[in-house]
């Protein structure tokens, strides 16, 4: 008989691919170019704190067999509060992730741009041929179908922004120094703030507890699911550390500011000649392509769980969730800007919606009566402590980035 617990690379990759978008790697190239390698520490934290989040969340699915949605409707009877979590978690991750869906296709498309070297196809054009794409992925409605997508996609940004960090000759003895000197320059703190921000996303709890369950069904495979996750989240820290260690030997010592991560592949032509813009394009393609499918299925995972449905039991809810997610990012990319307002008020509704969320599961797992013998260890619990305290700092800074905005 097969061996239904050999270790496969799979729910895991869900979790990368969400959180490496365009955005992570505009953001990782803005802490490269100013600070150098300094704030690579704060990459390591923030990978560490995913991993223990999203652990906590995949034992959660696995244990119940329900999502983080579903368990917030059953923690929160009280109609006043279950009304506001309904709010918080539609807005935050349902409208929120419609705003992004736009920054996301519109990521892609500079990479495809960036590989067919062809500037006469708009943006907007390889928005809606990408939304297509995504579009067909999801509508297969087969989990195997798009988990195996985003592997690829997965193991292509893996190989294009890590051998594009190696091709340059990075300083090795200032990258360690960067991985274990816990420093903050002058002026790096939003920007530090903003790695981890970018990394431990509340919608990625959600997509990961509800979509594991298609994967595991068997307490007995929670270890198997925790490697799986350990090597996907490893892998999008690598990635991650990638852009910013290109960006530190490109641009840090020179004094250049990029503009977006689309500056890569023209500046790193000169070291790596005709195969630059192919690289880095394919990096920002997969990045752009991965977060537009996962951002769109996150959605319909958690609005349709806090408002009770489930993918089998309302299987049209569902698809119209993440159709309205994907249409509203092609309609917006395709028109060349990005919804400000939605994208402004997605900001403060995730900053109030993490540090909400990141106490309840710590606390729903270290309840008996929810996790029996699959309880937090004493480990989990520091390292979880910590990362709520994190989450309320970067909910105040989200706050606090928002008011200004507005000003």
């Amino acid at each position: 008989m097969k061996d239904k617990r050999k270790f496969k690379f799979g729910p895991g990759a869900l979790v990368t691919a969400a959180f490496i978008g365009p955005g992570t790697i505009t953001t990782c190239v803005m802490a490269g170019a100013q600070f150098g390698y300094a704030l690579l520490w704060g990459m390591i934290f923030s990978i560490a704190a995913t991993f223990i989040l999203q652990e906590m969340a995949a034992r959660l699915g696995i244990i119940t067999q329900s999502g983080l949605g579903e368990a917030l409707r059953k923690q929160f009877t009280y109609p006043p509060v279950k009304i506001l979590m309904a709010v918080l978690v539609i807005s935050s991750i349902g409208l929120g992730n419609a705003a992004f869906q736009t920054g996301n296709l519109l990521g892609a498309s500079l990479g495809l741009q960036s590989i067919t070297g062809n500037g006469e196809i708009e943006l907007g054009l390889w928005s809606v041929i990408i939304g297509g794409v995504a579009f067909f992925v999801l509508l297969t409605n087969s989990y195997k179908f798009i988990e195996k997508t985003l592997i690829v996609f997965v193991v292509l940004m893996s190989v294009a922004f890590v051998t594009t960090a190696l091709a340059l000759s990075p300083n090795w003895s200032e990258m360690l120094r960067g991985m274990t000197r816990l420093e903050i320059p002058d002026g790096s703190l939003l920007t530090l703030l903003g790695l981890i921000g970018t990394t431990i996303v509340p919608y990625n709890l959600f997509l990961y507890s509800s979509a594991i369950r298609e994967r595991y069904k068997s307490k007995s495979e929670v270890r198997m699911a925790g490697l799986d996750l350990f090597v996907s989240v490893v892998l999008g820290g690598l990635i991650s550390m990638a852009v910013i260690v290109t960006a530190a030997t490109l641009f840090f010592i020179s004094g250049e500011q990029p503009e977006s991560g689309a500056d890569l592949a023209s500046l790193t032509e000169p070291v790596m000649g005709a195969a630059a813009p192919y690289l880095v394009g394919s990096g920002l393609f997969a990045a752009g392509i991965s977060s537009a499918i996962t951002a769109p299925l996150a959605a319909a995972y958690a609005t349709s769980g806090i408002l009770g449905w489930t993918r089998k039991s309302h299987p049209i809810h569902f698809k119209l969730v993440w159709m309205l997610v994907l249409f509203t990012g092609i309609v917006f990319s395709s028109m060349g800007f990005r919804p400000l307002t939605a994208i402004l008020f997605a900001q403060a509704a995730n900053g109030i919606l993490l540090p909400v969320i990141a106490v309840f599961l710590l606390g729903a797992m270290n309840s008996k009566k929810v996790m029996g013998e699959y309880t937090n260890g004493l480990f989990s619990n520091i390292f979880g402590s910590v990362v709520v305290l994190i989450a309320l700092v970067l909910s105040l800074r989200s706050l606090v980035h928002v008011y200004n905005q507005l000003l």
